[in-house]
């Protein structure tokens, strides 16, 4: 496969890159270090850069409007999109839009009406409410949130944990067990609306990531109509799982996007910075780590366009997208420990990106699936799919 750019992604490429140096990262550096938000002035003023781009609601499809970029693309641009201090997690402070949740798009005609249009317009915001305090890595067997029939309706009863923007959203999508004797194939998928009787957000839960945190939610007699299923009874673990795996390649891209950053910030300080009368870039400890950071930001792309490439063509990529998350988080959170030891005291303090990258790199090892989850993937692919 050959992944250098086209012409025309080069095109593309060089145009966010321009963006995100000449308009994100000045502006970020006004910005707390732990900001996840622009001024609302200077977000609809990027907003409508993004636009006159062509480039704003990048993830969706060209039948609801979209640019139609293709995933391949999509990586390439994901990689540029995350490198300044907050990218890892809010990439240009959501200045080229959103899609919402991928699910919605597969929804019938009804619900499009009520969610999945509002959403484009900006009207409406959601959440993806999959994980439980029972566990996360193994949704299929880990979910214990109820639901029954009842008055032309289920009632949920249950909890999710590490649920992002729930008390900021009108709407989630929400997973639970209809049916205890089929294991995976006894999940259904419902839309909840936010304002509904019985959901409540309970708490906000505070991890290394000291902004767009996560919540935990309580679902205590909450019924919603039949209208609310997402897709057909005892199928939402399907849904689920395409999201999970698709989801796995743009989340290594970002992983490589902030690894670029943060080594070209190494090199750069290993050029100029002197000790015991020689530069840092002149001694073997330091050109080794910066050797090494190379050795595994190359790697990490190889694979996670390799994984895009088959996404791309219609082909199986599960495994493919199991090794790219593994090897972009693994490997991405090595390249910002090394850079930040390049940088010794300089690189623990809030003046650089470093230390949040460190942090907010540290949970990327097991959001999306934990590195055992991916190795475990890629061991059935290599020893036969009936490996338990």
């Amino acid at each position: 496969m050959d992944f250098e750019p086209s012409s025309e992604q080069q095109m593309l490429i060089d145009q966010v890159r321009r963006f995100v140096r000449e308009e994100i990262i000045p502006l970020e550096a006004k910005l707390d270090p732990d900001s996840s938000e622009l001024p609302p002035d200077d977000f609809k003023r990027l907003t409508d850069k993004t636009k006159a781009m062509g480039l704003f609601g990048i993830d969706i499809p060209r039948e609801f409007g979209g640019p139609d970029i293709d995933i391949v693309t999509r990586v390439l641009l994901a990689i540029e999109m995350a490198q300044h201090r907050a990218g890892l997690y809010v990439p240009c402070y959501g200045t080229f839009g959103g899609a919402g949740l991928a699910q919605i798009f597969e929804a019938n005609e009804d619900q499009k009406e009520r969610y999945l249009y509002p959403t484009l317009r900006g009207e409406k915001k959601a959440f993806f409410g999959l994980t439980e305090p029972s566990g996360g890595s193994d949704p299929a067997r880990a979910i214990q949130t109820r639901a029954e029939r009842k008055d032309n309706g289920w009632v949920l009863n249950g909890s999710k944990i590490f649920i992002s923007n729930a008390d900021r959203a009108q709407y989630g999508i929400v997973f639970a067990r209809t049916d205890a004797s089929k294991g995976r194939a006894g999940i259904t998928c419902f839309i909840v609306d936010s304002d509904t009787p019985g959901f409540h957000v309970r708490r906000v839960v505070h991890t290394l990531r000291s902004s767009h945190y996560a919540t935990e939610l309580e679902f205590k007699d909450c019924w919603v109509s039949d209208h609310q299923v997402l897709g057909e009874v005892n199928k939402g673990f399907a849904v689920a799982n395409d999201r999970l795996t698709r989801q796995r390649i743009p989340y290594a891209a970002g992983c490589i996007g902030v690894a670029i950053a943060a080594h070209e910030m190494a090199i750069e300080w290993a050029k100029m910075r002197t000790t015991f009368g020689e530069k840092l870039a002149n001694r073997q400890a330091v050109q080794w780590m910066l050797v090494d950071n190379e050795i595994d930001i190359r790697t990490a792309r190889h694979f996670t366009l390799e994984a895009a490439e088959k996404a791309r063509r219609g082909l199986p990529f599960r495994t493919e997208a199991a090794i790219a998350k593994l090897t972009a988080s693994e490997g991405g959170g090595r390249v910002v420990d090394r850079a930040m030891q390049i940088h010794g005291g300089m690189g623990m303090t809030k003046d650089l990106p470093l230390e949040r990258w460190y942090r907010e790199m540290r949970i990327r090892r097991v959001g999306e699936g934990p590195s055992e989850v991916q190795r475990m993937v890629i061991a059935r692919e290599i020893l036969g799919s009936n490996l338990r």
